[in-house]
This record gives C-alpha cells, structure tokens and sequence, in this order.
C-alpha cells in the first residue's frame, strides 16, 4: 500500500523526500519544495468538527455566488528561505521517507531513512485462485447504486477523480488530498451491524461494497490488495441481488457496533453523562468586573446541564480548594498546597475520605450556586499578571478526582468510563506558581529554562489526561496576558482545545456550555488503507502516528494507524496524497476505518470505502476538483508551517507562488501575452487563497502573537465547514423583509442603506450602514433579523464565535472592513462581473458608494493577480 511501517518516535510525524531528484528539472517546471518532515516534539494537535452549522438560513437566497460543495487540494510548499528571504519556489517532489503527521507548526525535522525502510513496490493487480473463471462469476454489487463521494459526509476529496500520470497527478501547488471527519454525526446515521466483521486476511481491509463476490462460494476479493477470502459461506447467493441485504454490500458507509451490555466486566449506563463527569478548574484571583461576568456564565452554565450530569467544582490561586457535596445546603472545600504537585498520601486521603467531589446536578444545584455566589474578588493590590496562579497543581487535582477510586472497585469489577470526562478550566492570567509555571516577570534570569521545563511539564500532563481518557479544555478571558504558548500544550496533548475570549461574558458562556454537551468517543483510532499506487505523505490532525502491532497476523497491512486524541464532531484530519506511479487500473480505492467507545459504552468500528475514478485527461481532472475543500487542505498545510509572524509573511509567499504555478502547470498563456490564464475549472481557488493570505490567519488583522497562535492551532484542527469560514469569510446582506442575500465578500456590500452579517468563522460582524442607522426603527428591526441569523448560522459551532455590530464609520467598523476584498478601485466593468449586485444600483447610489472609500495602497484580488503575472479568472 501507501505507508510502509515506521519506527516509532513518540511524536508527530512528517513526510520529506529522502534525496533530491537526480533528473534534469523541466524547463516549464517551477521547483516546489518538499513536504515538511517528521516533527519530533509534539505530535499532538487539538481539533474541532461539527455538523453543518453552515447551512444557509431559510429565509437565505443565493444569488449567483455559485460555491463548490466540497472538494480537496493540498500542496504544502515549503520555501527555501536565504537571508533575506527571497520568494519560494514549488519543486516536483520525491519519494518521501516517512509518513508526516502534523498537529501543529513546527520546524520541520529530517527522519531517519534506511533502505530498510523503502517504501514497497507494487505489481499490476493479479487475481489469484483461478482468476478468469472468477470474473465470470463476479458480482459487480455496486456499480449503480453507489452515492457519489462527493455527497459523503465523512470524507472529502480534492477532486473527484485521479490523475492516471504521477508527474501531472504529483504537482505539489495544486495537490491532492482528503478531508476526513471521523467523529461526525449525520442523519441518517450509518447502517449498522451487530455482528463480526469480513476481513482481508492479508492486509486486513473491510468486505465493502465495491468487492467483487464469487456468488458460488461466497469468497470475495479485497479492493485494497486484490487477495481472495472466504466469508464462510455468508456470501453464497443465487444473485446478486441477494448480497444487496448485506449492508455492508450495499453501502459505502457501516458501522460494525458491540454494546457494552454483552460485554464482561462493564456496568451497563443508561445516561452517558453519568459516566463522563465534568469538572470546572476556576481562575480565583480575577478581579471584580472579570468575577461578576464570571459569576453570570457559571450560574447559566450549571442551570444548562442535564439533571444526571456528575460535576466537580475546584478554584484555584495559591492553593487549589476541592468543593465537598456532601453537605445538601452547605458549600465546603477541602484546600490542598499550590507550590508542588499533590502526593499520593494526599490524594488518597482525599479520594478515600468522605467527602463526595463529582455529584448528579440533581442533587448539587443549590450547592453548586452557593459555591458560584460565593466567589469574591482579589484583594490583594497585585497585578493580574503577578498574582500566584497554581493552574497545573488544580489541573493534577482534577484529573486525580476524575479518576477516583474505580481501579480498585470491589469484586474485580471495572468501570470504564463511556467516553471522555472533561476538565474545563476557567482561567484569568497565567500559570506562575508551582509545577508548569513560568515566573511572573521575562527578566527572570532563569526564566528561557523554565518556560522549556513548563512547556514538557503541561504536556506530559496532558498525555496523562488523554491517558485516562480526560480533555481538558482551557478557556481564557480578560485582557491579562495568559502566556498561550505555555498553557497550549496542555490542551492540545489532551484533545481538548485551547480558545481565548474578550472578557467572561456572553461568548464564554456559550462556548463553556457547548464545551461540556459536546459528544466525545474515547480511545479513538483511525486506520486508513489505500490502493497500492496511492501515497499517503502528511497528516494533519488531532492525532498522533501510533503503531499496531498487526504485522505478525496480517501479512500485507500497510494501513496507517492514527491515535486520535478524542472523537468528536468539531475535528477532522487532512491528509495528502500522491501517486507512486503511473496508475494503471479504472479507479483507485480508499478505506477509512474509525474505531472508538461512544458515550454509551458501545465500540464501534464505522468502516467508509471510497472509489474515485482514474482519468489521463488534465480537463476532466480539473473538472472535478473541489475548490473549497481543496483551498482548506492547501491552507493546513500552508498554516503548518507558520509558526510566528515571520513564517505567516513568508507563507504568503507561497501562496503567490502556487498561484503561479497551477496557472502555469494546468492553464494556458494569454494570446500575445506574456501572462497565463488560470485553468476556468478552479476559477474560484484563487479567490479564496487571497482571503487566506489576507486575513487573520495568515494577514495582519489579528494584532497579537498570542491571539494568531491559537487561531492557527484551531484551524489545524477544525472541521471542513469552520475551516472554510475561518479562510473566506460569508457575506449575507439584508433586504426588505428580514430575508438576506448572500454576497462576495467584497467592500462593494458597505452600502450605506443596507446592513450585512459577515460570518468569519471564529468571528461574526454585524455591519449597519449610515442612512440605515439614522432611521431608528428600520435599524433596529435589521439588526434584530441580523443577529437572530447570526446565531442560527453558529447555532453549533465550537468555539462559539464573537457576534460583534457597530455602525459604518466607527471604529470598530475595521474589524470588518479589513476582512473584504477591496474591489472599489476596480474598473466599473470588473466590480459588475465579480459583485453583480452593484447592476441593482441607481447612478446615485453608485456615485455615493465609490465616494465612500478611502484610498488606500492594498491591492484588490484583480490587481494581486495580475502582479503574478496571471490573468484574473472569469467569475463562476
């Protein structure tokens, strides 16, 4: 297959070419770096994915602003920088040396290569056991009832179809990839089967639809590595119409479930919620505004939760107190020192002791607003930043609570937990005293030592979270510097995430409900195998490589094995691909298998098989990428690589080079011109790389390191559908009616009769236009539709995004200006073929519009463009 087996190095890894090619370079070709390499260091990487909370509001109408369903690129150039950086070039890359996985930017590091380790050839398929009477007999099960791949929900390709040709299937700045949701919940729901799998009993792939079946014997043959296997006699049928009751047979998508109740040493739950407890780790030493905020969202948050839900509640400054339920009307708490982690004695005595630290909110409600009430301000006259914070003891204290005394329950029975618990920390400042703390102030002489001692302290905590099956979600509020780099790793290790919020309002409260409701499968693997001519080059998720001992029982299983960190809607991984060689078969088959226990303590084993169709013509391939999906994989691997704000500004080097080079690799030179034209098929690609390369991600809107980092770390991880809002931002104008109109995302919408909702992912504005402002009643009804559309667009989203409004002219109005292409400098002939809404206007209307800008030296998307030498792509 794809990935030969690598050695184990506990961390991430990344694919690199394992020596340059020796060829002579085409003149055409541009040179494209290789792909980033192995990262020892932290392979983890946190991940969000949910479901379409996308989906254009009822009362939305979609003007000619045509959007790809889905789709998938990837191609991560990677620059080679001299001093001063000059612009990177892309370079056909080789055979890479190991498989890349990715959770976060990181410096790329070479992998050791040994010709041990060569990755397998393959010969053309051969059918053994009597292949010609075999396809006589074969069943073709499915070859006209099979959904398109485009309509999966839980994978996503770049394109639709392959390339038969590596050199023109492997040019890196269009690339080829998927996107795969593994904890994605749909309706309907997969089919499912209570019974043991068929497995290839040489590389261990599912039976799945598009095997050919020997209806006289039952045998089937594995798309993967073409090998014949016996069912048993369950696949004897008289026809083929027959195996259509195997869902398995009949379906791209199953999942193979075994409850805990037939299971031996499981107790039986009834509510997952029971089982997954929640504990709240609280920042005490904010000061009164901060707490009074605070205090607000706590109160909602515990009248949210299920009746059932078990919650623990632990504050922490100096020392960490441990709030005792025992008592049904009286708040107390059990203090344990800050300076160092707990001992076990300590532990024990408080596990073993008396008092009851998880309870059912039945039971805790009034206690848990009593402990909430009771919360005071700081008095102390230090500094936010100064004050003792012992975050890392609380976070041990919690997570030794979490697991309580379980492992040793009486009569040997074990209690496994339905899915992850969750420790969700409230915090206000950084981690500055005991263990994983920094000093309070970056003078300190010894403090590049103790930030590196911190950094591998919180992470290790973090793997003992995830060891036991525990996310830690870190939320952060206020405007104390809260040292991100620091406290990330924690989040990021466990499989929790890591989100920062103005103050401790509205959106934190949200997002620390959605935090504790959203369902989490635990022990989580994803295993993906591949047809033999498919390389699987970098992964980029949260997960980690891990390696299955499969090899003394399968002897052909080339799958890579991944070890994801938790399972759950807001997350996904991207993976790159390429060809190996010339593809010589119709089409190319790819498995995804993801196994995990759900909240209610099932293991599920949801296996999806893929066919795409293999094609020589480059038009037909073209035709069949998905621009949106390929512009999200061509952004995490763009994102992998910019680590600080210097890597941003040279990634958007790469950008501009990609854009070259597809234009020259796949589109045609202007007649009597030295510019090329972008293939018409992506026509909308470079549109949404120049919201990539301008906006916060990688551009300059996003003022703080701090704030870039966790937005980075986010989008690394994130579904399809926030991924794709955080690179192009959504632009729905309201009209008459309380209806809306979906717009490009250009500055030409800031008309001042009007207001516009601009949906950028982690952020949402409400633009309200001068004229419609004056009038108090109509801007008062528009805002009231505009923010009631706002939150059915993120009704699901996590992170629950900033919902922000302000009128034209204000201050805050650059949020959203700097997010919109600046089209007004455009000749009036382009601002109608690419924002044709402007047609609608009156002379006077238009005259008023271009009067309201302000010159202003950024480019518009048709100025960038045309700077690359490459003719602006006709609107789709």
């Amino acid at each position: 297959m794809a990935n030969p087996r690598q050695p184990s190095i506990g961390y991430s890894v990344s694919i690199t070419p394992s020596h340059p090619d020796t060829t002579s370079p085409d003149p055409e070709k541009i040179s494209i770096p290789p792909p980033p390499l192995i990262t020892p260091g932290a392979p983890r990487f946190p991940l969000p994915k949910f479901q379409q909370d996308q989906a254009p509001s009822p009362s939305l109408k979609t003007p000619n602003a045509p959007s790809p369903a889905n789709g998938l690129k990837t191609g991560s150039p990677i620059p080679h920088l001299s001093t001063p950086p000059g612009p990177p070039v892309f370079t056909s890359p080789v055979r890479p040396a190991a498989v890349p996985f990715r959770a976060s930017p990181a410096t790329p590091q070479p992998v050791a290569f040994s010709p041990g380790l060569s990755l397998p050839t393959s010969s053309p398929l051969n059918f053994s056991n009597g292949s010609h009477e075999l396809q006589h007999e074969i069943s073709n099960v499915t070859e006209d009832d099979v959904a398109s791949v485009g309509e999966s929900p839980y994978v996503l390709f770049s394109a639709h179809k392959v390339l038969k040709q590596k050199k023109q299937a492997n040019v890196p700045s269009l690339g080829f990839g998927a996107l795969v949701s593994p904890g994605r919940e749909i309706s309907p729901a997969p089919q499912i089967i209570q019974r043991d799998p068929h497995r290839c009993h040489s590389c261990g792939a599912y039976a799945n639809i598009y095997c050919n079946i020997l209806l006289g014997s039952g045998q089937w043959q594995c798309v993967i590595c073409g090998e014949l296997n016996g069912s048993e006699g369950e696949y004897i049928a008289p026809s083929k119409e027959d195996l259509c009751n195997f869902p398995e047979l009949s379906s791209p998508m199953v999942d193979y479930v075994q409850t805990g109740n037939n299971r031996p040493g499981f107790i039986p739950v009834s509510d997952s919620r029971m089982s997954a407890p929640i504990v709240l780790v609280i920042d005490e030493c904010l000061d009164e505004p901060h707490l009074w905020d605070l205090q607000s969202s706590l109160h909602a948050f515990v009248d949210s939760l299920p009746p059932t839900t078990r919650i623990g509640i632990i504050l922490y400054g100096r020392t960490v107190s441990v709030y005792d339920f025992s008592e049904e009307s009286i708040a107390s708490a059990d203090v344990l020192p800050g300076e160092k982690s707990p001992s076990q004695d300590s532990l024990k005595a408080l596990i073993y002791g008396t008092g009851i630290y998880l309870s059912p909110m039945h039971a805790s409600l009034p206690v848990a607003h009593a402990i909430f009430s009771s919360l005071r301000p700081y008095k102390l006259k230090i500094p936010e930043a100064s004050r003792d914070r012992c975050l890392g003891t609380a976070v041990e204290v919690a997570l030794a609570i979490v697991q309580g005394p379980s492992g040793e329950m009486s009569r040997g029975v074990i209690k496994r937990s339905g899915g992850n618990s969750r420790i969700i920390v409230c915090a206000g400042g950084p981690n500055t005293y005991g263990p994983g703390s920094v000093p309070h102030s970056f003078s300190h002489p010894n403090y590049p030592h103790m930030e590196k001692t911190a950094l591998k302290w919180m992470e290790h905590l973090g793997h003992e979270a995830h060891r036991h099956h525990t996310v830690v979600d870190i939320l952060c509020a206020g405007t104390c510097p809260v040292r991100v780099p620091i406290l990330q790793p924690l989040a990021k290790a466990s499989g929790g995430v890591f989100v920062l919020h103005d103050d401790f309002g509205e959106a934190f409260g949200v997002n620390l409900q959605r935090a504790s409701t959203r369902a989490a499968g635990s022990r989580g693997f994803l295993a993906i195998r591949c047809s033999d001519d498919i390389l699987i080059t970098q992964v980029v998720g949260p997960g980690e490589e891990a390696h299955m001992d499969t090899h003394e029982t399968l002897k052909n299983d080339t799958s890579l094995y991944i070890q994801m960190l938790s399972v759950e809607e807001t997350q996904s991984f991207s993976l790159s691909l390429e060809n190996k060689r010339d593809i010589m078969t119709e089409y190319v088959y790819f498995q995804f298998t993801i196994q995990y226990l759900n909240v209610y303590q099932a293991d599920i084993s949801r296996v999806i098989t893929i066919r795409l169709p293999t094609v020589d013509s480059v038009s037909a391939y073209l035709a069949s990428v998905q621009d949106e999906v390929a512009a999200v994989l061509i952004a995490k691997r763009t994102l992998l690589r910019a680590k600080n704000y210097s890597d941003a500004i040279d990634m958007r080097a790469t950008i501009d080079e990609r854009i070259k080079d597809i234009a020259l690799k796949f589109g045609s030179q202007a007649p009597k011109s030295k510019l090329y034209r972008f293939p018409k098929e992506v026509s909308l690609l470079p549109e949404l790389l120049f919201h990539l390369r301008r906006g916060p991600l990688l551009g300059s809107i996003v003022g703080h390191e701090d704030e870039r980092s966790v937005l980075r770390n986010l989008f690394l991880n994130a579904s399809f559908d926030l991924s794709l809002r955080m690179v192009a931002p959504r632009c729905l104008m309201h009209r008459e009616g309380g209806t809306f109109e979906e717009l490009p995302a250009y500055d030409l919408a800031m008309q001042s009769d009007a207001a516009v909702v601009l949906d950028h992912g982690t952020d949402v504005f409400i633009w309200l236009g001068a004229e419609l402002a004056a009038d108090e009643g109509k801007s008062a009804a528009a805002l009231a539709a505009c923010r009631t559309l706002a939150e059915e667009l993120t009704e699901l989203r996590f992170p629950a995004p900033r919902i922000l409004s302000f009128k034209e002219g204000s201050s805050q109005a650059r949020y959203f200006v700097s997010r919109l292409i600046p089209a007004h400098k455009d000749p009036p002939y382009e601002q109608e073929a690419r924002f044709p809404q402007l047609r609608t206007l009156t002379t006077e209307q238009r005259t008023k519009l271009k009067s309201s800008f302000l010159n202003f030296d950024e480019p518009s998307f048709c100025e960038w463009v045309r700077s690359l030498r490459v003719v602006p792509p006709e609107p789709s």
